[in-house]
């Protein structure tokens, strides 16, 4: 029979103390503690990135509807400009539907006390410079207000159609204007398939559907129509010209021969009007030295935008879905 004095009593002296913890239990304390303080370090770098994708996109969007915003808010006197910079075509940055906006602002702030065109492209699609033409003539007569064109380096086919909607066109001595004309280009490769052994299979439903293929042998009939459809834009292109010029322009054999004349020959035969640059027209013709330019150029947010494209849209959306249940 066991003595009651053999049970030591309870909270009394070392016996009381709790057993000491093997190493294997303090080993799984301490990576329970070490995957604790990971998931937490996870989940606030989680959110920092979450964070970070909508300062992003916020960043973005506050920069171009500042940038859109900015030209607007000026009413001081001062000169309208718009740069044709760069080949003319409906996927470049120099196209009717970027640039009508900007005309129509221009125009329509009252602060701008004329537009100024500032030209340096070696031409484009004809359909994009008509549209231009048309446009500027439109908010001349709606407006009353004056058009300079300025050519720096170039202002060739295209984009001298466009300059002519101007009153008047300055020029440097050495700058490029002209090339009153209209091109269709391509390749045939008849003779190299011919040599290689290459047969051309093409079927068509309707007999000119295969119109200037380049894999095939030219047709005189087809030939003879393209040939046709760029004589009557050309003079669509002549009749643009001479309205634009009037009795200014000195016609001579070559003056729609496609023909580039540097800025000095261009003034004798009437393409243009005089020497000067920007700051000169600003100045000394609308007087009025201060120069805002409404032409849409993409700002550093536009850019970033294209460049993340997709991917940062995807980011945003999934940081606004993931960060809401986060406490």
């Amino acid at each position: 029979m066991m003595n009651e004095r053999d049970d030591p009593p309870l909270g009394s002296g070392a016996s009381a103390r709790a057993p000491m913890a093997t190493p294997v239990e303090s080993a799984l304390e301490r990576l329970a503690a070490e995957l604790v303080q990971e998931k937490r370090a996870e989940r606030r770098w989680r959110v920092f990135f979450r964070l970070a994708w909508l300062l992003l996109v916020a960043v973005l969007l506050v920069g171009m509807v500042f940038q859109r915003a900015h030209v607007g808010a000026t009413s001081a006197p001062h000169t309208a400009l718009i740069e044709v910079r760069g080949e003319i075509a409906a996927d470049t940055e120099v196209n009717a539907e970027s640039l009508l906006g900007a005309l129509k602002n221009a125009f329509e702030d009252p602060g701008a006390q004329a537009v100024v065109l500032r030209i340096n492209s070696p031409g484009g699609s004809p359909v994009q410079a008509g549209i231009l033409n048309d446009e500027i003539r439109r908010l001349k007569a709606l407006h009353k207000k004056r058009v300079y064109a300025v050519v720096e380096d170039i202002c060739a086919s295209g984009a001298y159609y466009i300059a002519v909607a101007a009153d008047e066109i300055f020029v440097d001595k050495a700058s490029l204007v002209g090339s009153v004309g209209v091109l269709m280009d391509g390749f045939g490769f008849t003779g190299a398939m011919e040599k290689l052994g290459i047969e051309r299979r093409l079927l068509t439903a309707g007999e000119n559907k295969g119109m200037l293929d380049p894999f095939s042998p030219q047709n005189e009939r087809q030939q003879a129509y393209a040939k046709e459809m760029l004589k009557q834009i050309h003079q669509q292109f002549i009749r643009v010209v001479r309205e634009g010029r009037g009795e200014r322009l000195k016609e001579t054999a070559e003056t729609f021969s496609g023909l580039v004349w540097n800025g000095e020959d261009a003034v004798k035969i009437g393409l243009v009007d005089k020497f000067g640059n920007l700051d000169f027209v600003a100045r000394e013709v609308v007087k009025a030295e201060d120069i805002i330019d409404y032409t849409p150029h993409e700002n550093v947010a536009e850019r970033l935008a294209k460049r993340f494209g997709a991917a940062m849209g995807q980011g945003a959306v999934r940081a606004l879905r993931e960060l809401a249940p986060l406490r």
